[in-house]
């Protein structure tokens, strides 16, 4: 009898790093360019507190993404995230070599994607997931689709998804609450 494939929520129990893109899932995809050139970019607050919840539990976080800025160096740092991979070509070889240097397997690491550029690396990935505006290529490949859109707290809709499937969630908001 062959065995089910295991569910989402099975996936994102055994993760020990979650890596996402930028634009399209941190952000809403748009870019915006000052005639001088100069560009901006728009986050959640929502989505880097998520991020934070995550590594408080020990789950190591990363950006995979292929355009270079120092926007998107500043918000990592902002996190702290410190697996940080800008001006990527092939997301696939950035995942391996995030992997070589956190000794975690692929089974283990989480990619959150919006667009073709991300479906090589969510292959490789033990849990896929998308904001709701993902191309549909996309989101008919993942484990796991946010009802949030990219920019609009998709990222935190992931990260409390995780949280809830390592049983950390409740944990984490009875702090909150002061309990």
């Amino acid at each position: 009898m062959a065995q089910k494939p295991p569910t989402a929520a099975e996936r994102a129990s055994r993760l020990k790093l979650m890596a996402f893109d930028v634009d399209g899932v941190f952000t809403d995809g748009s870019l915006y360019f000052s005639v001088e050139g100069d560009s901006m970019k728009s986050f959640n607050s929502l989505d880097g507190h998520g991020v934070k919840m995550l590594q408080s539990v020990g789950v190591q976080t990363a950006i995979i993404t292929g355009r270079q800025s120092g926007i998107v160096a500043a918000r990592a740092r902002e996190l702290g995230i410190t697996h940080l991979y800008q001006g990527v070509e092939n997301k696939t070889v950035a995942l391996a070599e995030l992997l070589q240097a956190t000794g975690i397997a692929a089974d283990e690491c989480g990619y959150m994607g919006d667009d073709w550029p991300d479906l090589a690396v969510m292959r490789r990935c033990g849990f896929a997931a998308a904001p709701a505006n993902a191309h549909p290529e996309v989101i008919q490949r993942v484990h796991w689709v946010a009802e949030a859109r990219g920019g609009h707290g998709a990222v935190r809709e992931v990260c409390d998804a995780i949280l809830r499937a390592q049983h950390r969630y409740d944990a984490l908001l009875a702090a909150a609450l002061g309990g």
